[in-house]
């Protein structure tokens, strides 16, 4: 595991106070206060942590306000209820079914009031969750189930069919059998404590990781303690536009299977907020959500923005309460962001910037006069350090050179499941996470995201994998060579364009190609353009040179299809 960083307990004097950057060291380290983080060798739970702040973080559990909504339905879940069936359903999973500390548990399901609950009760009992893409297609599921090994999962009637049989088999939320779980007037024993140590496996996050095909993110309870005790801590120390009302509902369109969309949600319960769900993400829907609970905050991806930014619905609703948004999952452009402010005068936005693989936390933006700096993703994280090293020699660079990015701190991730290859190609011995980001500090030691060095493509807030779309088109038998690449969109901020080089006498079109990927893929992996190639431009090594065809995508605007 990564170290924490030591930067406020021996004051050193090469440390420059407005960047953060030892040129001893050639580190940049956090210039956030110190969080006070409980000590690594105590015994502790996500769950136990966030609950022990809840006393503290709001009125809201006394005044019972709701701690979950679902827009869909608009039923209301309390903090009292909230916590009776937490306690509830991990009661039932103990009496119930055989698992245990170390059983992984695949989590299949859209957004209800059911997820916090299960997540809660699950990490309560030291089982790892494994949250995945309801949409996600059989063979997908197969993959993911190869890594993870999850005993049981917990799905509805609608995800169940896709699911590899499993040891303990499947739990429906949508059953009477679930329901009776949760119902806090059954009298169930409140459950025996099991004794976590916070290094045990808390989550395992799917991700596309820096080289491609789907791997298993694995974080433990430190890793989330450090993230939300950073949010909770800090949170109190800055004007973010936010507290003058005096409770914040804050309205989720994330996947709560997302790294964003997971430790927003615990964030969320931890500072006693009111969280409104959506199980489909529908943009007149959400606009009526935040009319209807008069949402204060939004966590959002940059192409949201956009949207709320241009699109005529917006007129038609009262958007008022709205004081904040929170942009990560990709840059935000100086433009939309200035289109955004004339539009809502009255709205914040502040962004960040995180990897699945540092627990979604790296840096970010705090209080207004941070998210004035349009364009950053804001200053390193508490108890964060960071390297922005040359790709080519090596080296760690100063502020205002470009290089990859590379973080260390408390949230970083233990390793990919199944794959320590992976694990040791991503993490370097001393606990470096490499992000392949290419990225700079500037001289007040604000972040900047330059390009991706990987190469996934940034679908609205989803990571969509070239080398996995490019599998799928070899095994098509009318297609000679295939690449896939980002192509520019407004609204969904990148979509997969693939360049085909026919096999000699066939007359696939572009429509069959986009067809016979779409039946293999999600929907947000769907190939969106295609253009025909005589041959696709490689390295001598034989590796793909995406840029070219980026260059040639872009210059010859390559007809819409």
């Amino acid at each position: 595991m990564a170290t924490q960083n030591q930067t406020h307990s021996h004051p050193n004097t090469t440390i420059d106070p407005n960047n953060g950057f030892c040129s001893q060291s050639r580190t940049f380290h956090s210039l956030r206060p110190k969080v006070p983080l409980p000590p690594p060798s105590q015994p502790l739970s996500l769950t136990d942590y966030v609950l022990s702040l809840l006393p503290d973080a709001a009125a809201a559990a006394a005044a019972d306000n709701p701690a979950i909504i679902d827009s869909a339905t608009n039923r209301h879940l309390s903090y009292s209820l909230f916590l009776r069936q937490v306690n509830s359903l991990a009661s039932s999973i103990q009496s119930l079914t055989p698992l245990s500390k170390g059983h992984v548990a695949l989590i299949l399901t859209p957004a209800s009031l059911h997820v916090p609950v299960l997540y809660f009760s699950l990490l309560s009992l030291g089982v790892t969750i494994a949250p995945a893409n309801p949409l996600s297609s059989p063979s997908e599921l197969t993959h993911l189930v190869r890594l993870a090994k999850p005993a049981i999962a917990f799905a509805t009637s609608a995800t169940a069919p896709n699911i590899p049989t499993l040891r303990f088999g499947t739990i429906l939320l949508d059953s009477p059998v679930f329901l009776s779980m949760l119902d806090a007037n059954n009298n169930h024993p409140p459950p025996p404590r099991v004794e976590l140590s916070q290094s045990d496996s808390a989550a395992i996050l799917f991700s596309s990781g820096t080289t491609g095909r789907v791997k298993g993110v694995l974080l433990t309870h430190q890793n989330f303690i450090a993230l939300i005790g950073g949010f909770y801590h800090l949170k109190h120390m800055v004007d973010d536009g936010v507290d003058e009302n005096p409770h914040p509902v804050s309205l989720f369109t994330l996947p709560l299977f997302h790294v964003f969309g997971f430790f927003m949600l615990v964030r969320a319960i931890a500072i006693g907020e009111t969280l409104v769900v959506m199980p489909r993400f529908d943009f007149e829907a959400m606009l009526k959500a935040v009319e209807r609970y008069r949402i204060t905050y939004m966590p959002v991806s940059p192409p949201l923005v956009v949207a709320l930014a241009k699109s005529e619905l917006v007129k038609k609703y009262d958007l008022s309460s709205l004081r904040l948004l929170g942009s990560g999952g990709a840059p935000l452009g100086k433009e939309v962001a200035e289109k955004f402010n004339a539009r809502f005068p009255n709205v914040e936005i502040v962004q960040g910037y995180g990897l699945t693989e540092s627990g979604g936390g790296a840096s970010r933006t705090l209080g207004l006069d941070e998210a004035k700096r349009h364009g950053s993703v804001g200053r390193l994280a508490e108890n964060m350090e960071a390297k922005i090293v040359d790709p080519v020699t090596g080296e760690a660079l100063p502020p205002g050179q470009k290089g990859e990015l590379w973080l260390r701190g408390p949230t970083i991730m233990k390793g990919y499941v199944g794959d320590d290859k992976a694990t040791a190609e991503t993490v370097d011995s001393e606990g470096w996470l490499k992000t392949g980001d290419l990225c700079y500090f500037d001289s007040d030691g604000f972040l900047y995201i330059v390009d991706r060095l990987k190469e996934l493509i940034k679908y609205k807030a989803y990571q969509v994998p070239p080398a996995e779309l490019e599998h799928i088109l070899h095994s098509n038998p009318e297609i000679a060579d295939a690449a896939v690449i980002p192509y520019p969109d407004q609204d969904a901020g990148q979509i997969p364009m693939a360049f085909v080089v026919r096999k000699p006498g066939s007359n696939i079109t572009a429509d069959q190609v986009m067809e016979f990927v779409a039946k293999q893929v999600s929907p947000y992996k769907k190939i969106r353009r295609v253009s025909f190639i005589n041959s696709i431009p490689k390295s001598a090594a034989g590796k793909i040179l995406r840029r070219e065809l980026v260059d040639y995508a872009l210059s010859s605007g390559s007809s819409k299809l």
